[in-house]
């Protein structure tokens, strides 16, 4: 059973999504999510991030989609007059929750943390990137669909109390997505939506997530301010088993 989502004025879009599935509906709502923003944020002035702050997270990352990056890479040429910051082929990545800061979280804690998630029943399972959409402080791919992706965060949050860890924010405020390039400024939001805009016809990307990985988190400001991290434990999401096929022939 997949958790319900809740307005949540720290998230964006603040208001959950009319269906947790449906392509269409998901690239609706972020769009019309984004469209509405008046002023675009600088992204890196976000609090919770002091100088050599370093914190472990679940994320989803993608060193082998190469139709991935180059969608992104595609989608960051045509921005390019807005000098916002790229997130680096290598860089691209789903936020799931945090953990805690690395001061907070102890290496006992992590290791019972990562054996807790390889029990978790979740199978693999795939997800689509559409371009494009954006958020105050951000521009980025649509996911769809949201399902497997809450259950994930779900049964990670789960894993985070019983291991007694500082963890993030609540999965009724979980909004998943897949930034490609980061506001480094205030700005009014209008050429920025209008430029995206014209990325939306753009074939979207399929993506099969087979792990994820609790990961050591910074920023950079070399050669531009990014996010890095060393994965701490991939840990594998089970197969999916699927159905037999029922061909209508049967043996006599």
């Amino acid at each position: 059973m997949t958790p319900a989502l809740d307005v949540f004025t720290g998230a964006f879009p603040h208001h959950p999504p009319p269906d947790l599935d449906s392509p269409d509906l998901l690239v609706d709502h972020d769009w019309r999510a984004f469209i509405a923003v008046e002023r675009m944020t600088n992204h890196w002035a976000r609090p919770g991030w002091p100088e050599g702050f370093r914190a472990y997270y679940w994320m989803l990352t993608f060193p082998d989609a190469g139709d991935l990056m180059s969608r992104a890479r595609q989608c960051q040429d045509v921005l390019a007059h807005l000098g916002m910051d790229c997130v680096p082929s290598d860089g691209l990545h789903v936020t799931l929750t945090r953990i805690g800061s690395t001061d907070l979280v102890s290496n006992d804690q992590l290791r019972l943390l990562a054996d807790l998630a390889e029990q978790m029943p979740l199978t693999t399972f795939d997800v689509t990137a559409y371009p494009m959409a954006g958020s105050r402080g951000a521009v980025r791919f649509t996911l769809a669909p949201w399902s497997p992706l809450i259950r994930l965060h779900a049964a990670l949050s789960e894993a985070g109390r019983r291991a007694n860890v500082p963890g993030g924010k609540p999965t009724a405020a979980f909004r998943p997505h897949l930034g490609v390039q980061y506001s480094n400024r205030e700005r009014p939001a209008a050429p920025v939506v209008e430029s995206v805009a014209r990325l939306r016809t753009l074939e979207p990307v399929s993506l099969e997530i087979r792990s994820v990985e609790l990961v050591e988190l910074w920023r950079t400001t070399n050669p531009l301010p990014a996010y890095r991290w060393r994965v701490v434990r991939s840990v594998p999401l089970r197969p999916r088993s699927f159905p037999p096929s029922h061909s209508g022939w049967q043996q006599g």
